[in-house]
């Protein structure tokens, strides 16, 4: 018979003062370790383990706070856990409930990166031989970088400056941050379904090591190397590596850069044009010097005074002369002619006006472009511009 004196806690009781007594105690501690186990729950919560070589704790890290992390957390990383020790009730155990989750300093990042690149290059995902070549001239080019970094408006300024009649597509994405690799590797699946499109730039403006971290992730890699479109990796600054630039078809220092490489200057292609003409102009002019002199040396030579049918002779052969002489004139200029032709046709078909001949409409509220049905609501006002005009409707 148990003693009066000892006091009989229930399960729940007992479990309850230790979660107490746990959760006062150790709040707001930092714990350095190693993870493992890493898996994402469908709810988007997180769980793994921080162990080190002779302990392990059970973590979560709540879907809330995930967006605050700089990288994707993966098995064998050396990171610093910061939050508080709580008790799961229903089974008992104690755990870390993870507010922040870091690197063990930038010597992990770089130590995560020589590894993937290790694996990658095993594999040959950077082979020379895989490397597609880029269009001389691109009518669409497909940007998979964030919306509204300076990226994609110097990307834009210098299409603009240099091939304005190319056609430039966005898939926004985010550049850093949990899920922002997954992301990147959808918009380039995607393009690749759309297929609409000529060349991929995949890029950002520089960072550190962490804002740069979506590009050294493994997904993203695969994702350029099984594109069928050429790729040309922009991230960062030109000091920048990562495991995109390996895989990718070209690497350019910049964003920047990349549209210089991707698009000629048209300028420079008026110039050949140019240079073009007028060297045609000058083999007539020197051929048409040089037949007229000979024609004049033959009126003054001494065959010209022999027979009637050696005279004959020289004019059939002048006739043939001048007849081939005529057709190479014909030939040059209607080269010529189709290459002019052929660049006003790629011109006037990107002229939106031209769309709109073919019975495309424009729908625009507020004075910005619907490009999607999710974007109109019943009762919302639109404009609906065509080739002769515009018209006011009602979305019903």
């Amino acid at each position: 018979m148990l003693s009066n004196q000892i006091h009989i806690f229930s399960v729940t009781d007992l479990t309850r003062n230790i979660k107490g007594a746990l959760e006062e105690g150790f709040s707001r501690i930092a714990v350095q370790g190693e993870l493992s186990n890493v898996k994402r729950h469908t709810s988007g919560h997180l769980y793994f383990t921080l162990k080190d070589e002779h302990a392990q704790i059970q973590c979560v890290m709540w879907r809330s706070r995930i967006p605050t992390l700089s990288v994707t957390p993966q098995d064998g990383m050396k990171v610093i856990a910061r939050g508080n020790v709580t008790v799961y009730e229903v089974r008992g155990n104690y755990q870390l409930d993870v507010s922040n989750l870091q690197p063990l300093g930038v010597g992990e990042l770089q130590l995560a990166f020589e590894r993937l690149k290790q694996k990658l290059a095993a594999e040959g995902l950077f082979n020379q031989e895989h490397k597609k070549p880029l269009p001389p001239f691109p009518l669409r080019i497909g940007i998979v970088t964030s919306a509204t970094g300076a990226a994609i408006q110097d990307i834009r300024n210098v299409i603009n400056r240099r091939f304005p009649a190319t056609e430039l597509i966005l898939c926004p994405v985010k550049v850093q941050g949990i899920g922002a690799a997954e992301e990147i590797a959808s918009a380039i699946d995607d393009f690749n379904l759309f297929g609409a499109v000529d060349v991929i730039i995949v890029g950002r403006g520089g960072g550190s090591l962490e804002d740069l971290w979506a590009f050294n992730e493994e997904i993203v890699a695969r994702s350029i190397y099984q594109s069928s479109l050429p790729i040309v990796s922009a991230v960062g600054h030109e000091i920048d590596f990562t495991i995109a630039d390996f895989v990718a078809d070209l690497r350019a220092p910049t964003p920047s850069a990349a549209a210089e490489l991707i698009v000629p200057d048209q300028n420079e292609i008026i110039e050949i044009v140019r240079n073009f003409c007028y060297t045609s102009e000058q083999i007539v002019s020197t051929k048409l010097t040089t037949r007229k002199k000979h024609i004049t040396a033959l009126l003054q030579s001494y065959s010209f005074n022999r027979p009637l049918d050696r005279i004959h002779q020289y004019f059939q052969h002048l006739d043939e002369i001048s007849r081939v002489f005529d057709q190479s004139v014909a030939h040059r200029f209607t080269l010529l002619a189709q290459m002019l032709h052929s660049l006003e046709k790629r011109i006037a078909s990107l002229n939106p006006e031209t769309v709109l001949e073919r019975g495309y409409a424009i729908l625009t509220r507020n004075g910005k472009v619907i490009s999607r049905v999710k974007q109109l609501q019943t009762e919302d006002a639109i404009d609906i511009k065509m080739t002769d005009g515009t018209v006011v409707a009602v979305v019903q």
